[in-house]
């Protein structure tokens, strides 16, 4: 790279940051971290009447969960701030103007009411109204108008728009690292409004405007502003600048594999599709999180790395670090990804490996009241023992609620299968020989019973299918040697004998 890399996320505060946005956000930290770059968070808060309150900080706040913080945004190091386009409004008017002037745009006096009746005069007709080289003379703008009449409405103060003039019978050949060259017949394409009657721009313009301001050298974004390419390519024509390269995402498919991953799909699918929770100020509906639901971070990312992109070898699990010295835009797929709710339950299970037992006690002790007065050691050792069956801490109650309460019932297809004629008088044996065992270690109470089985010649099942269904109240849960260590002698000769009992 000849320049310093610069990339943006660019979202709008219009609500939760979709999963696809932290996909975008995460491409672009990965690409600015392989080459020393910058990360820009800019805050793209044009269209004030979908403003949602709270949805800043909530996009914040993910990138920091996520660890793909921003290195330059609102309120951090704002070498070009500001970064909310609401506070840099005054800056846009001065471009229109100087593309008016180059005869590159156009004001605009057609009224909603006049627009309105030409869209639907040609849906009647069986066609698509376009505002652009083949009826622009025959509308009410400043190319069909004399210059007098012009700065009479302006005088006037009548409402206009400020249009783009797209070019008659031109071929614009454009460049995208992900897709490679796009022809575009400039005769398709109507004169987009860059500024509006509110004296706001619109995405468009301001857009522009900013990454050239801000001196972004690199557009990553989702598949859905490929249509725009062709404009924003023309505007950095129109004004003399060099356009950054371009790269544009795949679309994230439902896991159907059909149609784009939408906001609305969480509920409807059982999934969250944001990275946090989410309550709406509105209507104070909850969306659920990944966070929340007790994913890790680690694994998210690992995820979302894989929707779009590959890294050309069989790994799977890659860290932060790993990511960003293996990622290359070039390997980016021009289909869309698939969304696997499945799989990330799968990297969350990996990471769940990987995370310090004694965090993981805390996080478990939190959620259950039963623990609250367990001694936090005593849990880390079960944590120990049970994590690699659990995919989150929510299910380790039920991997492990054996080790902190004492069975008061038994799994009906358990007992049948474990409990014979003669089990009371095995279990009694083998109450005499754990209370026998002195030096109460995991090893010398295995060495106890397995050596009694075994010079017995008693199958195994025979004993230790009675001697879990005591402990556990089913047959399963980690080594019993080890539940009979963890709960320790008097509550394992308590357990056994009350099998005893119900046998």
């Amino acid at each position: 790279m000849t320049k310093d890399v610069r990339v943006r996320f660019a979202p709008s505060p219009t609500g939760p940051l979709h999963i696809g946005g932290v996909r975008t956000a995460l491409f672009n930290y990965l690409f600015a971290k392989k080459y020393n770059g910058t990360f820009v968070l800019r805050i793209e808060d044009t269209d004030q009447t979908r403003y949602i309150e709270g949805a800043e900080d909530y996009i914040v706040k993910s990138l920091d969960w996520c660890n793909i913080p921003f290195d330059e945004g609102p309120n951090k190091h704002e070498k070009f701030g500001p970064y909310r386009q609401s506070e840099r409004k005054h800056l846009y008017k001065q471009y229109a103007d100087e593309l008016i002037e180059k005869g590159r745009a156009y004001y605009a006096f057609d009224t909603a009411e006049t627009l309105d009746f030409h869209r639907k005069d040609h849906e009647a007709k069986g066609k698509t109204f376009i505002y652009n080289w083949h009826n622009r003379l025959k509308l009410s703008n400043s190319l069909s108008l004399s210059e007098d009449e012009v700065n009479a409405k302006l005088n006037a103060g009548d409402e206009y728009v400020i249009r783009f003039k797209s070019p008659q019978d031109d071929t614009l050949h454009l460049k995208d690292i992900i897709r490679g060259d796009i022809k575009i017949d400039t005769n398709i394409l109507d004169d987009k409004v860059l500024f509006k009657s509110d004296g706001m721009p619109t995405y468009h313009l301001a857009n522009i405007v900013d990454d050239h301001l801000m001196e972004i050298t690199h557009v990553i974004r989702g598949e859905e502003w490929l249509p725009s390419l062709a404009l924003h390519y023309q505007l950095y024509d129109a004004f003399g600048w060099e356009a950054p390269e371009f790269a544009h995402l795949p679309l994230i498919l439902k896991p159907t594999g059909k149609g784009k991953l939408s906001k609305r799909d969480g509920d409807k699918l059982g999934f969250p599709v944001f990275p946090l929770e989410w309550e709406d100020p509105k209507t104070g509906d909850i969306s659920r999180g990944y966070k929340e639901d007790g994913y890790f971070p680690e694994a998210m990312v690992n995820f979302l790395a894989f929707l779009g992109w590959n890294p050309g070898t069989e790994q799977e699990i890659f860290n932060l670090e790993e990511l960003v010295n293996a990622f290359d835009l070039e390997r980016v797929n021009k289909a869309g990804a698939r969304f696997d709710p499945d799989k990330i339950k799968w990297f969350n299970h990996h990471y769940m490996q990987e995370q310090d037992n004694h965090d993981l006690a805390v996080s478990f002790q939190k959620s259950r009241t039963e623990l609250e007065e367990i001694d936090l050691q005593f849990i880390e050792m079960v944590i120990a023992l049970i994590k690699e069956r659990a995919t989150f801490v929510s299910d380790f109650w039920d991997l492990s609620h054996f080790f902190f309460v004492a069975p008061d019932a038994y799994d009906e297809k358990a007992f049948k299968k474990a409990i014979k004629d003669d089990t009371a008088d095995v279990l009694t044996k083998v109450k005499e020989l754990v209370n026998d065992v002195e030096d109460f270690t995991v090893e010398h109470i295995q060495n106890a019973v397995k050596g009694w089985i075994t010079s017995n010649d008693i199958g195994f099942g025979k004993v230790m299918m009675p001697l879990r269904l005591a402990l556990v109240g089913a047959l399963q849960g980690p080594d019993v040697f080890d539940i009979i260590y963890m709960i320790g002698k008097a509550e394992t000769l308590k357990r056994i004998d009350n099998l005893i009992v119900n046998s």
